[in-house]
């Protein structure tokens, strides 16, 4: 080997030591640091078991929580665990479970699809002493959940007949299930008890009522709960309850029963359609029976009707006939009587209108008398008025004059007030010597109208 390869190994080592030291000791922080470490996620419950000190912690919520590195294990806990039997689409082990196979009091086996729904307790102390006697998730569901609800089941399914059972106390049956989980399974007996059955009365021909339901009772051996001297129901221990469990949910399927079971069920549920039938056929020909007696009832009854209505039409004829003359007689009675009124009412008229007449007449009379001594009153007034009138007037003649005077002339100047009028500077009076007025006589005569002016001025002040 040459010098140059020599050198390049001896740098090659040096170079790889390093390297791999400080990848191993990245590794072994990391795995430290993970194994110090514990997230928890929802839905779950974790037992912390530190083995250097032997404690247990539980975790029940989601977080990160601090774990002795190495020296501790983790076991995990579903908080809620579904049980399933008869269920074949589950992925988890104890959801692939067969159904459950009961055998019932009168003997016979029926399988019975059933889920349970369980939820772990958040106690502390409880999930301590789950943990403790179990170990782990799986052994508690095997050993406790499946084989107690398997038990209970199994149990509760003695207390019912095959034929009860599958014929209406499924959702009974349920309730007691239910009731078992959670609080226990019933202390109980086997005896012989009667059980009560529904069903149809036997067929017969001088049954009133064919469709009519009796009851009857049967003698079985049935499994029955025992109860104290309070009348409470006595219980076993519920082994769930120890540790906190509790039963959240009970889903029953459909159920299916054996073959014996299931021919009996078919042999009677025909044995019911036949009876069914045959009940239909008689009330049938019963109906018919009824239906032509009530066809008969129904002639005869519209036949007296018939009759009964012929003679009351002919007792309402004669009737009618009566009332007719009657009628006519009241009806005679009343024009008689009505021409015997209408004679007295003329009379009474003509002896009304000769009295008003007669009081008319001397009504005429007696006015034309007052009239005619009005007339000659107002005469004689006139004439004693006009005597005095013109006895003053001959008394005043000049003042009389010379108010028409006045008169005549407040006339002449209320109509011709607007009319201007020139009058010439001289005044030609005609007559026989054709003398000249003058001037001095026309002034006299305007003076004349003015001082007619001021009197008709002073006079309508007066009136207004």
């Amino acid at each position: 080997m040459d010098m140059k390869t020599q050198v390049a190994g001896n740098l090659k080592k040096k170079v790889s030591v390093p390297l791999v030291a400080g990848i191993l000791g990245t590794a072994a922080v990391l795995g430290l640091l993970n194994n110090s470490v514990l997230m928890t996620d929802a839905g779950y419950t974790y037992v912390h078991q530190n083995n250097l000190t032997g404690e247990l912690d539980v975790f029940s919520e989601p977080g990160i929580h601090f774990r002795m590195p190495f020296l501790s294990k983790i076991t995990k806990y579903d908080q809620v665990i579904t049980v399933s039997y008869g269920n074949t689409t589950g992925e988890d082990f104890y959801q692939r479970l067969p159904a459950i196979q009961a055998r019932f009091a009168d003997t016979y086996i029926g399988n019975i699809p059933v889920t349970f729904r369980f939820k772990l307790s958040l106690n502390p102390e409880s999930v301590i002493k789950m943990h403790r006697e179990f170990r782990n998730n799986s052994n508690l569901i095997d050993a406790l959940l499946v084989k107690n609800a398997r038990n209970v089941t199994v149990i509760t399914a003695t207390q019912y007949t095959g034929e009860e059972f599958f014929q209406g106390g499924l959702n009974q049956f349920k309730t007691q299930l239910g009731d078992q989980l959670r609080d226990g399974i019933y202390m109980t007996e086997r005896k012989q008890v009667e059980v009560e059955q529904i069903d149809l009365a036997p067929v017969g021909v001088n049954q009133a009522n064919s469709n009519k339901l009796q009851r009857t009772q049967q003698l079985v051996w049935k499994t029955v709960p025992v109860f104290d001297a309070d009348g409470n129901l006595k219980r076993q221990d519920n082994p769930l309850q120890q540790y906190g469990i509790a039963v959240t949910q009970v889903t029953i399927g459909d159920p299916s029963p054996e073959e014996q079971l299931n021919k009996l069920l078919m042999d009677k549920k025909r044995l019911v359609a036949d009876r069914i039938r045959a009940i239909q056929e008689q009330e049938t020909s019963k109906a018919q029976a009824e239906t032509e007696q009530l066809r008969k009832e129904i002639q005869r009854t519209r036949e007296v009707q018939d009759a009964q209505r012929n003679k009351e039409l002919a007792i309402i004829s004669q009737q009618k006939e009566v009332e007719i003359a009657r009628q006519i007689a009241e009806r005679e009675i009343v024009e008689v009587e009505k021409k015997k009124r209408l004679a007295e009412v003329d009379k009474e008229k003509e002896l009304a209108i000769a009295e008003a007449n007669l009081a008319i007449q001397k009504a005429n009379a007696l006015s034309a008398e007052y009239e005619a001594k009005a007339i000659l009153a107002k005469g004689r007034a006139e004439a004693v008025v006009l005597k005095a009138k013109y006895d003053a007037y001959g008394a005043n003649r000049d003042v009389y004059l010379a108010e028409l005077n006045r008169d005549v002339s407040t006339a002449l100047y209320n109509n011709l007030k607007n009319y201007q009028v020139e009058m010439p500077k001289n005044y030609f009076g005609g007559g026989n010597g054709s003398k000249l007025t003058t001037n001095l006589d026309v002034i006299t005569g305007f003076g004349a109208l003015g001082m007619l002016d001021k009197t008709q001025k002073l006079t309508d002040e007066k009136q207004k």
